[in-house]
Order: C-alpha cells, then sequence, then structure tokens
C-alpha cells in the first residue's frame, strides 16, 4: 500500500498543476499582460532577486546571492507557472494599486530599510513602475508579501536541489523548515518546486522520515 501511495500521489499532484496550467492557458490572442517585482537587499540572503508573472500563468525567477566566505555569487534561475487563482489574485491587486503609475512609496525617512523594491506592469495600454521601501497602499502591501513568499519557498526548492545532489543529510532539515513555514501560510506556489519534491519523494536513499514531509508539503499544497 505505500509503495502504491508513492506512486500514484505525484500522479494526483500532476494532474491537478496540469489543469491549472491548461485553465491559464485559455487565454485571448492577445499578449498576455506582465507583473514584476524586484528586490535590491544587500544585508539578505539572496541580495537580489527579480520575479515575473505573466496573465498566462507563466512565470520566471531570477536571484543572486554571495556566497559565504566568499566573493562568488550563486545565481539562480527557473521558469515555472503559477496557479490561475494567484495569478487572478496578483493581477487584481496590481488593478487596485492603478497599475503603480503612481508613486507608491511611504517616504517615512524613520522607518527601516527592508529592501529597494521595484513593481511594474506592463499590457497593451499601459507600462509603468514604482520603486519604494515600505507602502502604506494595502494592494501594494499583499502584492509584496505574495511575492515574498513566492520567492521564499522557490529558494527552498533551490536549496533543496543542492542538498539531494550533495548533501542528503540535510534535506530533512531544509524541510522540516519549510513545514514550519507553512503552517503559518508563508509559503506560495509550493507546487511551483514540485518536481524536486517529487524526486525526493522517489528516492530510497533520502531517510523516510524526509520523503514523508516532502509528501505532506505537497498534499497541504494541493488543497489550498
Amino acid at each position: 500500500m505505500g509503495r502504491l501511495f508513492q506512486v500514484v500521489c505525484p500522479l494526483i499532484f500532476s494532474s491537478i498543476l496540469f489543469s491549472s496550467i491548461l485553465a491559464c492557458s485559455q487565454t485571448p490572442a492577445q499578449a498576455p499582460a506582465v507583473l514584476t517585482f524586484t528586490i535590491d537587499f544587500p544585508a539578505s540572503q539572496p541580495e537580489h532577486y527579480s520575479i515575473r508573472v505573466q496573465s498566462d500563468c507563466s512565470a520566471h525567477y531570477q536571484s543572486s546571492a554571495r556566497l559565504s566566505d566568499s566573493d562568488d555569487t550563486d545565481s539562480f534561475d527557473l521558469d515555472f507557472t503559477v496557479a490561475l487563482e494567484t495569478s487572478k489574485k496578483i493581477f487584481e491587486l496590481a488593478a487596485k494599486a492603478g497599475y503603480f503609475q503612481k508613486d507608491v512609496d511611504s517616504h517615512n525617512k524613520h522607518l527601516a530599510f527592508t529592501g529597494k523594491k521595484t513593481l511594474g506592469y506592463r499590457d497593451a495600454q499601459r507600462s509603468s513602475e514604482s520603486t519604494y521601501n515600505y507602502s502604506p497602499i494595502p494592494a501594494v502591501l499583499e502584492l509584496t508579501t505574495l511575492m515574498q513568499g513566492l520567492s521564499v519557498t522557490l529558494e527552498f526548492g533551490h536549496r533543496l536541489q543542492y542538498d539531494h545532489h550533495y548533501q542528503k543529510l540535510a534535506l530533512d532539515e531544509e524541510i522540516k523548515r519549510m513545514e514550519e513555514i507553512d503552517r503559518s501560510n508563508q509559503l506560495v506556489e509550493v507546487t511551483a518546486i514540485q518536481p524536486i519534491l517529487d524526486q525526493i519523494i522517489a528516492d530510497p536513499s533520502v531517510i523516510n522520515v524526509t520523503r514523508a514531509r516532502a509528501q505532506r508539503l505537497l498534499e497541504r499544497a494541493s488543497v489550498h
């Protein structure tokens, strides 16, 4: 039964993911609208990342982080697909924020610096962007939180990929941290990193506890 479950579950999750992709692809022939989010924050890891999401649900992530005790940089690029529900939410928030055609920054100099952030929007009728540290606009705040949660999720996937190849014993601690963060609903689009979670679940050389954690993450993602 356990072996059958391990085989069937990834198929179920893949089916759910495929359904979302199919729904997203059913858009008009015109070029999709594009939203971008970029942050530069030297005191954080990664110190830079950018996310591009299109109204057809295709998306791209790029980040760079300085490796500890080194001048080398770890660069990460990923093409992925967001769920239709997430895509709709992103573009609804962009509309509520006026497509960033006006300055969205609070200009409160007493606030701590949390990174130079830029939100941009482009479609057939408009092209605009606004840069900010902190915005008092509710739609911008919600969109910022969503994008930061998406980055956290994708960076987890990046580290899991590395650990799976080079240090499998580190996988359990990483996935345990993911579970803790996921319980507070801070992860976004876990299905975007499903390929690496599927690899971990299917790998008999990974300890069973870790594989079970990965399985639970995908199960939780499938019902949210």
